[in-house]
């Protein structure tokens, strides 16, 4: 693909910002020479170009190529190919860079090509199956495009945790809660399940958790149920509900929306916790009705959000 398509590609995700509520999203297509097709959100892309000079670095972790200069900012660039330690890639691939922010953090991707990008329904992006996740989970999603053909999603947060590593959970002041409520959250994201589960070991408050939007609106709905059993409020039992926002067969958006136009809910706060920290996705949070928003793998603003909200 030439610069001036990648430009035009590109254009277009600013413009983007519509599908809060609606349980679509729109990915990336993009090769790694090995004829597979994958994709990444493409409210994670920053840009697409040329890959230019990469100054390598000592020490670096094995598919980290080294770093570059980006209008004034040093960011890493890693590639795909190499980290996924794929098998027949064809020479010359990496000429493509993908550059994405994810929770605050930029760096380049190197890649075979970009293809184009296409809006999927949320429902049929479906979890891969362990045998398929392969890569030490490096593949979050399956969907498959009209044609016949399937797209891998990349888990980029576990990637990046895994070439840069993950913060340390530092110490945390414990919160002082009803013994009889926990926290709910939803994330399909394995390693961002771990940093909450430790966040809220740190901060000594008990919770349970589903995978995908889809299940965690099951499980509040039997949560509610079961209140309205025992003739209670159901924020007796929930003090919080802390969503992602990419989920496969239910978004976070969807969700927030189901939770906050459900009367059993009342009184429940809603955090949405994601790696897309770029001011238009806080706007979507918003819009669907929020009552915060954090950026995902920072454990100590992820703490002080909680706190108030689970003192109050």
């Amino acid at each position: 693909m030439t610069t001036q398509a990648h430009a035009a590609l590109i254009e277009s995700v600013d413009a983007r910002t519509k599908l809060a509520g609606s349980n679509k999203m729109e990915i990336l297509l993009f090769t790694l020479g090995t004829g597979e097709y994958f994709g990444i959100n493409v409210f994670k892309v920053r840009e697409v170009s040329q890959t230019p000079f990469i100054t390598k670095t000592p020490n670096m972790p094995g598919g980290v190529l080294g770093v570059i200069s980006l209008r004034g900012n040093i960011i890493p660039v890693l590639s795909l190919a190499d980290f996924m330690m794929l098998d027949n890639v064809p020479e010359g691939t990496g000429q493509t860079m993908i550059v994405t922010e994810y929770s605050k953090h930029t760096q380049g991707f190197l890649v075979h090509d970009v293809d184009r990008i296409v809006r999927v329904d949320w429902e049929k992006i479906k979890p891969p199956q362990a045998m398929l996740a392969g890569n030490e989970g490096l593949i979050t999603a399956i969907t498959e495009l009209p044609d016949g053909r399937l797209v891998s999603i990349l888990d980029v947060e576990q990637i990046l945790v895994n070439a840069l590593g993950m913060e340390p959970i530092p110490e945390l002041v414990p919160v002082e809660m009803s013994s009889d409520q926990s926290l709910f959250f939803v994330d399909d994201s394995a390693i961002a399940r771990k940093e909450i589960m430790m966040t809220l070991d740190k901060l000594g408050v008990p919770y349970q958790q589903a995978n995908n939007g889809q299940e965690g609106w099951e499980k509040l709905q039997n949560l509610a149920a079961r209140a309205q059993h025992d003739g209670i409020p159901v924020k007796n039992l929930v003090s919080l509900i802390l969503t992602d926002a990419e989920m496969p067969e239910m978004d976070g958006y969807v969700l927030t929306k189901k939770i906050k136009s459900d009367r059993r809910f009342e009184g429940i706060p809603v955090v949405m916790h994601s790696s897309l920290s770029s001011d238009a996705n806080r706007s979507m949070g918003k819009a669907v009705g929020v009552d915060a928003y954090v950026a995902k793998f920072d454990p100590t603003v992820l703490a002080e959000t909680l706190r108030p909200l689970l003192m109050r």
